[in-house]
């Protein structure tokens, strides 16, 4: 159970990664983040939906679960939009790697509101995960990070790890089957979307074929796949372990900058890149690391004791 969460988290983390070498193109095309997203979450609705009614589930679910889909959903929405005009006043791979601040956020929100134990290995990942992220934000000499940048991708981390947690405590969202509850997400998300467009964004849209190559495919991996692979790996291994694994997201965001946007890769991002996948690793070995650590810290105070004894015999 715990290696299915854990691959799926993976896969989750991977494919949200891809986000950047998607959106960015668009950008450039003179897309805007607004009418990206929106296109992005409906090219997602028929997806699950066909997937949903190809293994005969119904799109309906119950009225008392409409309210948490919808929190959901608008969460997501907002934290997407604000990750995606991110892009817009920092670079991609870096914004997408400062996101990554909402395993944090996550642990702290589990541990303080909802009273989890917050484990020795917990610490540690999220020690070596800040050694990385100060590595990957070290701005280059004669350069700026943009703080309207980093405000948005915090908000975006916020908002994410509210997600998670919301995913991982409310009974009535476990209730519902990942697929629909995706659907309703998205569909959800979609108003956060048509409300920008309301007050005054203007709808942008894709001015050549490509761009509707990139569009189906923010629809595909780091929407659907992604989005279902992190619920389901929240209700098998929790959501604290869940957004810690999404270590990969940074790793892809860059990995992916450096092959398709042509950004370059220097050796500290790639260290911090390293410190990033020990600590996924980390994660993985959480059990046996937490055990042998307790089994040292219950073994020292004993051997102390001891070798006092022993001082104290010599010293007659």
């Amino acid at each position: 159970m715990k290696f299915k969460g854990y691959l799926l988290a993976a896969i989750a983390a991977a494919t949200y990664g891809t986000n950047p070498a998607f959106a960015v193109p668009l950008y450039e095309h003179g897309m805007n983040p607004t009418s990206v997203l929106l296109f992005r979450y409906l090219l997602g609705l028929p997806v699950i939906a066909a997937m949903l009614l190809f293994r005969g589930h119904s799109l309906k679910i119950e009225k008392s679960e409409i309210a948490p889909a919808a929190v959901l959903g608008v969460l997501m929405g907002i934290s997407s939009l604000t990750l995606f005009a991110a892009y817009n006043y920092m670079n991609s791979g870096i914004a997408s790697t400062l996101l990554f601040v909402y395993p944090l956020m996550v642990a702290l929100l589990m541990t303080l509101i909802f009273h989890e134990k917050f484990r020795i290995t917990t610490g540690i990942c999220l020690v070596v995960m800040a050694g990385g992220l100060i590595l990957l934000l070290k701005a280059p000499a004669g350069s700026e990070i943009n703080l309207t940048g980093i405000l948005l991708v915090m908000i975006s981390s916020l908002t994410y790890a509210i997600y998670l947690v919301m995913t991982n405590v409310s009974k009535k969202i476990e209730g519902i089957p990942t697929l629909k509850l995706l659907f309703w997400q998205l569909l959800f998300g979609s108003l956060v979307f048509l409300f920008m467009l309301a007050i005054g964004t203007p709808l942008t849209l894709p001015a050549i074929k490509t761009d509707w190559i990139n569009l189906t495919l923010l629809a595909l991996l780091p929407t659907v796949v992604s989005l279902s692979c992190t619920t389901m790996a929240i209700h098998c291994i929790g959501s604290t372990p869940t957004a810690i694994f999404g270590a990969l997201e940074p790793v892809t965001a860059v990995v992916l900058s450096v092959v398709f946007l042509d950004q370059g890769l220097t050796s500290r991002e790639l260290a911090g890149g390293l410190l990033i996948v020990i600590a996924t690793t980390l994660v993985v070995a959480a059990d046996p690391i937490d055990k042998t650590l307790l089994r040292m810290r219950k073994m020292f105070p004993v051997r102390l004791r001891k070798n006092k004894i022993i001082q104290r015999q010599k010293n007659k």
